[in-house]
Parts: C-alpha cells; sequence; structure tokens
C-alpha cells in the first residue's frame, strides 16, 4: 500500500487538472485559436519542443491552431554576423533592402521549415506559408514608412487560403510579404497575426513574449495588467513605447476585426499555451471586446 499510494495522489492531482480542461476543451471544440509565436520560446530547445508538443494536442482534441511566427532575435542574430546595423522605432524593426533580405531568409527559409518540421515530428501534419503563398497577403507600406524603411502592413488575409489548409493541417505562416510590384516587405508578427485573427473571426489570439504579460510599468513585472477591455487597451495604446505596442495593437486590430478574444502570455513559461487556454486561472493579459 505504501509503494501505491504516491502514484494514487500523482494520479488525483492530473485526473482534476483533466476535469478543469473539460469545460474548455468542449468550448474550443471546432473554433480556430491564432497563436503568434516568437521571442524567447524560439529560441530555448525545450520551450520550441513544448510549444509544439501544446499545438499538437490543440489539434487533436479538435482545435483548429493557426500559428504566425516572427524571429526578431534570430534575425537580429544573423544581422550582427553580417555587420548590419540594428534599428528599432515605436517597437518595429528599421528595415532597409539587406535587412528585408536576411529577414526572409531567416524566417521563410530557416524558421518557417524548422517549425513545421517539428510539429510534422509530434504526430500532426503541417504546412509552412509566407505572404506571397496563395497570394494570403496583400501589403502595402506602413505610414511612417519613411521612419522605418520596407516595413509592410498587412491590408488583406485571403481566408479561403488558411480554411482550406486549416481542415486539415497547422497552418504555420511567416510575417514575411510582397507587395504587387514584387517588392519584399518585413512584416511585424504581431501584427500579422491580429489580422489574421480578424479575418478568419478566430474564438482567440494568443500573443506569446518574453514577458509576464502587460505591465503597467514596464520594469515591474509586479504591476500585470491581467484584464482590460479593447476599448481601455486603444484609450491607454498611445502611451506605450517599444514591443509592447504592436502587441496590444494587434489584440485590437484583433477583435475589432471579429476575434473573440486577446491574450498576451509569457512564452519562457513551459506550456503557458495549454495553461491560457485550459485553466481556470489562465496567465498574463487577456483582452476582451
Amino acid at each position: 500500500m505504501t509503494e501505491q499510494a504516491p502514484q494514487s495522489r500523482a494520479a488525483g492531482v492530473s485526473v482534476e487538472t483533466l476535469l478543469e480542461a473539460l469545460p474548455y476543451i468542449r468550448e474550443f471544440h471546432g473554433r480556430t485559436v491564432v497563436i503568434k509565436y516568437g521571442g524567447a520560446a524560439m529560441l530555448d530547445e525545450k520551450l520550441r519542443d513544448d510549444f509544439a508538443a501544446d499545438v499538437v494536442l490543440l489539434k487533436y482534441v479538435g482545435l483548429k491552431p493557426v500559428i504566425v511566427h516572427g524571429g526578431g532575435p534570430e534575425i537580429s542574430r544573423y544581422m550582427e554576423r553580417l555587420g548590419l546595423e540594428i534599428k528599432f522605432h515605436d517597437g518595429l524593426r528599421v528595415s532597409d533592402a539587406e535587412t528585408v533580405e536576411v529577414a526572409k531568409m531567416v524566417l521563410v527559409g530557416k524558421l518557417n521549415s524548422e517549425i513545421v518540421q517539428r510539429l510534422n515530428r509530434r504526430g500532426q501534419p503541417a504546412v509552412g506559408l509566407a505572404g506571397e503563398d496563395g497570394s494570403l497577403f496583400e501589403v502595402a507600406p506602413v505610414h511612417n514608412a519613411d521612419k522605418v524603411g520596407f516595413v509592410g502592413t498587412v491590408q488583406r488575409v485571403d481566408v479561403d487560403v488558411l480554411n482550406h489548409i486549416a481542415a486539415d493541417y497547422i497552418p504555420v505562416i511567416a510575417s514575411s510579404a510582397s507587395d504587387r510590384s514584387g517588392q519584399s516587405y518585413n512584416v511585424n508578427a504581431d501584427e500579422a497575426a491580429g489580422k489574421v485573427a480578424a479575418a478568419l473571426g478566430a474564438h482567440k489570439a494568443i500573443f506569446l513574449t518574453d514577458v509576464e504579460g502587460w505591465l503597467a510599468d514596464a520594469g515591474d513585472e509586479a504591476s500585470l495588467i491581467s484584464r482590460a477591455s479593447v476599448g481601455e487597451v486603444e484609450e491607454l495604446l498611445p502611451g506605450v513605447a517599444g514591443g509592447m505596442r504592436p502587441k496590444l495593437q494587434a489584440c485590437v486590430d484583433a477583435i475589432r476585426g471579429g476575434a473573440q478574444s486577446a491574450a498576451i502570455i509569457d512564452g519562457r513559461k513551459p506550456h503557458s499555451l495549454l495553461l491560457e487556454l485550459f485553466t481556470d486561472a489562465g496567465i498574463g493579459t487577456m483582452v476582451t471586446p
């Protein structure tokens, strides 16, 4: 009996966790969840494996996950190797022609393929896409192109392409695109994910980042804003600086475009995606209509 007791306690915890998840699995069954993947979660080997396992689990229990990924740290690393200047403005990477070329090489040629392979190895087929594939993204220069260079904004998402793929596969979208003239642009992955979530009318858009969530004081993780309405975000957005600004704007884009909710969560935590979707507490910052 003494040998079985620890096993019984462990089983009890597992059952409680599963029972807590069941209402959420039922709620999300058949629903589309758009996941922006980037930051620390893409750099650590264990976190990369955890993320792939989590996404495959979502597909197995009946959700339709759609991944939109960036790759900022990896792009910066390659730019440093090539001796290229790294600059940001309002959370956007300042992108000349060389920067765009490096970003496209890293996002489409390296990271997108690696993510697809990890998902495939976990037992769910995935399809890698960039903005040009199937004319998925229609892009134009951002309004402040004079300050950031070849950075594009997504004006339209071809949902027919995504719905067709998402029925059987996990779409993995690199945040890179070209306009009709063939000019390539660096597209912020947060914005791309927000626009994809809006176009699909996603049940939820989730943005993985390198902090606890939206902090009232950027230097104090105890100042986490756990919940905010989209109106409150819009009111405070002009005062937000750095990388959190495009994430919050993406939450606004997603919800104003038709998504039911959005969340900014800490991708440094193992299985943060499952904690957000399938537990009562959730994590990070939830943005609601």
